[in-house]
């Protein structure tokens, strides 16, 4: 009878994964801390506690039902501290015959272990089934498109699922909502605090490891407040129908100087890792709009989120990759700015954008699109170097979300196989959405001139660096008419001012953090 080796990964921690659905009685599970893993990028120091943490409590869960299980921890002496050795190593320990693993969420692991099929000891793939599409259905969707466009994805998608539908009509009336959910941030606001996670013993000892081996990774764990079971994630989840929700929709691209979490879920990570299914997050956001505890633009956009992008970005992933990673459309050569490490800018909702980041490892989708992630755009940031910044210091970035948002969505490198057109903005969109700008010692309504935004001149010059790549875009013709009914002496004044701005801009060639001189791209690109 086959023994099997069932190796579960950090972002894996579902009890209802194929593997444990179908493991049978002699099966060993394996989950390991592998130090290879936590440093290729240098994460986030509550990205890897939430890992280890989480990790250490879903093992404990599956021997309290009866599963034979092995730890590997970041200090056993045996430790390997490669993934894909350790995995091998464990099973001719255990004298298992074969090693069974879930599709992980990187194309690097992927490819690994599909070289590892067939020999003494063979690895078997398993498909994903906690999302609500695999790889192969959006590959049947995609067939013969020219443009990968979100919203029709999404369209099928409700369809298919039924969610906030009616008779085959979507609820509402309408399928997107996105026109109502766009209300500046106002001063008499006040946001709910999430709820706080108290830190366990176990929890405690992965804190101390990673604040051991990895003291130099972005973070302090003193703020830490992840959910690291799936009862804490329930509760995130209860808060978030109950106090955030009704308000999510009309503020979800809103920015406030006074809370990195507004009325957003922070339920991003716990579905990446497993605490929580799509499925079940979906459903119960329907069941407030059914209940009449929650307006349909709250409910569509929410779901929109997970139904709708999570799933589209994730089937981008596997489709595209691994080309897709090498794509750099508009030939972005500069490397990382040094402040989106310490914030050290007077730009200011730069610096807050990133203080929110060092603070907890998140900083919502807009403070990712529109500030930290327009700013890079505008300043010709190479994918490689931002792409490895946000895998490194967000609790929820693993790959397949990160690549195609980063890659895609923010920096336009795909030529715009997902956006239609690149999400540049001057300092104005950030001044109508935030209160930033009133801290800061720059004016969002001057273009030129000691006290000028710089994102203002920043956006015309890149318009103009990259006018022959997309002038052509129709949704650009009405910016570039703009552009060109500028008195000339203005435009040059406009280029002058940005080209100084970024002769001046101290950038970091590795990531800024002592021991880091290379990434993820240069590490695999060297492969």
């Amino acid at each position: 009878m086959s023994k099997p080796l069932l190796l579960i990964l950090g972002d894996q921690l579902s009890q209802s994964l194929v593997t444990l659905r179908q493991a049978p009685d002699n099966a060993v599970i394996a989950l390991c801390e592998v130090a290879d893993e936590a440093r290729y990028v240098p994460h986030h120091s509550h990205k890897l506690g939430l890992f280890f943490a989480a990790m250490r409590h879903f093992a404990r869960e599956l021997r309290d039902k009866g599963f034979e299980v092995h730890y590997s921890d970041l200090d056993d002496a045996d430790n390997t501290h490669s993934l894909i050795d350790e995995a091998e190593r464990l099973a001719t320990l255990y004298g298992c015959d074969e090693i069974r693993v879930v599709r992980p969420g990187e194309w690097r692991l992927f490819s690994a272990m599909q070289d590892r099929q067939t020999g003494e000891l063979p690895w078997r793939l398993f498909e994903d089934d906690r999302f609500f599409t695999t790889p192969d259905d959006f590959s049947r969707w995609a067939q013969g498109r020219k443009q990968l466009r979100l919203e029709y994805f999404y369209r099928e998608q409700r369809k298919r699922t039924g969610l906030l539908m009616a008779d085959g009509k979507p609820a509402g009336g309408q399928w997107n909502f996105d026109h109502d959910n766009r209300d500046p941030i106002r001063r008499d606001l006040t946001f709910p605090s999430p709820p706080d996670h108290p830190v366990d013993d176990l929890t405690r000892a992965a804190f101390d490891a990673v604040e051991r081996h990895f003291p130099d990774h972005m973070g302090d764990l003193a703020t830490f407040n992840w959910p690291v079971t799936r009862r804490q994630a329930l509760g995130d989840l209860r808060h978030f129908l109950d106090h955030c929700l009704a308000d999510f929709g009309r503020y979800q691209d809103a920015i406030s100087e006074r809370s990195a979490f507004l009325f957003h879920s922070r339920l991003s990570a716990a579905l990446n890792i497993g605490l929580l299914s799509p499925q079940e997050v979906c459903q119960a956001a329907e069941a407030r709009y059914t209940d009449g505890a929650a307006p349909i633009n709250a409910v569509e956009g929410f779901i929109r989120q997970i139904l709708g992008w999570r799933e589209y970005v994730r089937g981008l992933y596997w489709t595209q990759m691994p080309g897709y990673k090498q794509l750099n459309q508009l030939g972005f050569e500069r490397d990382l700015p040094a402040f989106y490490w310490d914030a050290d800018t007077d730009m200011h909702c730069l610096k807050r954008a990133v203080e929110m980041t060092m603070e907890n490892g998140y900083a919502h989708h807009i403070q990712r699109l529109m500030v930290t992630g327009n700013f890079a755009l505008l300043c010709g940031v190479k994918p490689e170097a931002l792409c490895d910044w946000y895998l490194s210091v967000y609790v929820d970035a693993c790959e397949w979300v990160e690549l195609p948002n980063t890659l895609g969505m923010v920096l336009h490198a795909d030529g715009g196989l997902m956006g239609s057109k690149p999400y540049c903005a001057s300092g104005k969109y950030i001044d109508k959405m935030s209160d930033h700008c009133q801290h800061c010692r720059y004016s969002p309504k001057q273009v030129t001139g000691d006290d000028a935004c710089p994102f203002n001149s920043l956006y015309w010059h890149f318009l103009a660096r990259h006018r022959d790549q997309l002038n052509q875009n129709p949704r650009m013709k009405l910016i570039y008419g703009s552009f060109d009914r500028m008195a000339p002496d203005k435009r040059a004044a406009i280029q002058h001012q940005a080209e100084q701005f970024l002769d001046r801009l101290d950038t970091s060639p590795g990531y800024g953090q002592p021991g880091h001189t290379a990434g993820y791209y240069a590490s695999e690109n060297t492969s």
